[in-house]
């Protein structure tokens, strides 16, 4: 964990402006409706730092924010400024604050807890009840993102950085802790096979974590071609699949992979409907049967044998990053007997499920929401993908932004972009990220 303010005697360190001071935002005020406006700052208080943010990732829950004013079940009811995948310096240290200084790179941890309760005390801070999560309009009055020029941060929650690592690797931190903190809870053992469905930001960062902790074999599926052949090409996964168009549908969503709430797979037009949007559920069923055996097909796991119920097939561990029902079936019958998926994304909140496959054969169904105690792990391993040799698998996190924005007045073209799977030259759109 980061440097903390304790209750221990510290020099005061005096922010050199005045007690308050004026800086740009980037605030939505409605649907698509985002200004740039001026707001006032105050001087960092007890515990925390003041961070000139460098760089903000863009999120697909920014992205549903920015388009409908919600995510999810959660609907803004006041302004609010969007980003939390953030990193910048420290311009000033609060009093009582220890292990920082001026000018030092920092990580945000953009997460809030209360720090009291007893889920927090147990180290699962991340199921806080009281959570204030920057750019979530959950907490009321919201907690406002870091499309800003300067916030003032708890410092326990700022990480602070080696020199080798960047801006942008460093705002990446915040998915790569989902993805860490999914194969945490999957624990699969050397040598296991793993599937990850969804191939966005945080799916391919789990893929890469599941290729770290030993997994031999990880196939990795999504709706667009582009984002499959990047998985592959750059490391992420050993195998990739490229789901069909017309099995987009299913009866409680638009599409298998349109996870504009979590940010984990392809971007896909809600009003699309295709011809597996009539089907009955048990031919929905069906078809995510069909679609798990040709998955599993890749890697030699006999798609024939799993149609006729050869119930030694499959893979150890299933990560679902997309959050819809389709995908969750096939998740289950894509894993094997005694083994488990894992719900990353974030998506259709009501999912009628064949739960007697996951009975009957023993699968563990394992809910993962965010992330708690990763970012040390993730700058660790930061730091041994800079350095190379025997033990890094984790791909690039530089690469993975391919396209970047200056200045918070660019912010409404970014949102606009991070929206699309390519970009009017054609060229693959995965990571957007904001220059402040």
């Amino acid at each position: 964990m980061a440097p903390s303010a304790t209750g221990e005697t510290a020099p005061m360190h005096l922010p050199v402006t005045s007690k308050a001071s004026t800086i740009n935002a980037s605030v939505l005020h409605g649907p698509q409706d985002l200004r740039l406006e001026r707001r006032t700052i105050e001087e960092p208080s007890i515990g925390e730092l003041q961070i000139a943010v460098k760089t903000t990732g863009i999120c697909g829950s920014d992205v549903s924010y920015y388009k409908k004013f919600a995510n999810g079940d959660l609907c803004a009811c006041m302004p609010l400024s969007l980003g939390h995948e953030s990193s910048g310096t420290v311009v000033a240290v609060g009093p009582q604050v220890l292990g920082f200084s001026i000018g030092d790179r920092v990580a945000l941890e953009v997460g809030v807890p209360c720090g009291q309760c007893g889920i927090c005390r147990k180290g699962r801070y991340n199921l806080c009840k009281r959570m204030r999560f920057r750019s979530s309009a959950k907490s009321v009055p919201h907690f406002q993102g870091t499309l800003q020029e300067r916030i003032n941060h708890p410092a326990i929650w700022c990480h602070k950085l080696p020199e080798n690592v960047s801006f942008d690797a460093a705002a990446l931190l915040e998915p790569l802790s989902v993805a860490i903190h999914a194969v945490n809870r999957a624990t699969p053992a050397p040598g296991s096979t793993a599937l990850v469905i969804g191939a966005g930001t945080v799916g391919l960062l789990t893929a890469a974590m599941a290729r770290q902790s030993g997994c031999a074999a990880v196939t990795i599926a999504d709706v667009d071609q582009g984002r499959v052949d990047y998985a592959i090409s750059r490391g992420f996964a050993t195998h990739g699949y490229v789901v069909p168009r017309p099995l987009h549908t299913s009866s409680s969503s638009s599409s298998i992979y349109n996870s504009s709430n979590s940010g984990t797979s392809t971007p896909f037009d809600a009003g699309v409907m295709t011809p597996a949007s009539t089907l009955s559920f048990q031919s929905q069923l069906d078809s995510a049967k069909l679609l798990a055996a040709d998955m599993l097909s890749l890697t030699h796991a006999g798609p024939t044998s799993l149609l006729a119920d050869d119930e030694d097939d499959g893979v150890d561990v299933t990560f679902e990053c997309t959050g819809k029902e389709i995908c969750m079936h096939t998740s289950l019958y894509a894993t094997r007997p005694g083994g488990k998926v894992i719900m990353v994304g974030m998506g259709t909140p009501i999912q009628t499920l064949p739960m007697s496959v996951a009975h009957l054969r023993e699968i563990d169904i394992l809910g993962i929401f965010r992330y708690a105690n990763t970012y040390a792990t993730g700058i660790r391993l930061l730091c041994a993908q800079q350095r190379g040799g025997p033990g890094s698998i984790l791909p690039s996190l530089d690469d993975m932004v391919t396209h970047r924005f200056k200045g918070l007045h660019a912010a409404k073209g970014a949102f606009e972009l991070a929206s699309r799977t390519v970009d009017d030259n054609g060229n693959l759109v995965l990571k957007v990220v904001i220059e402040t």
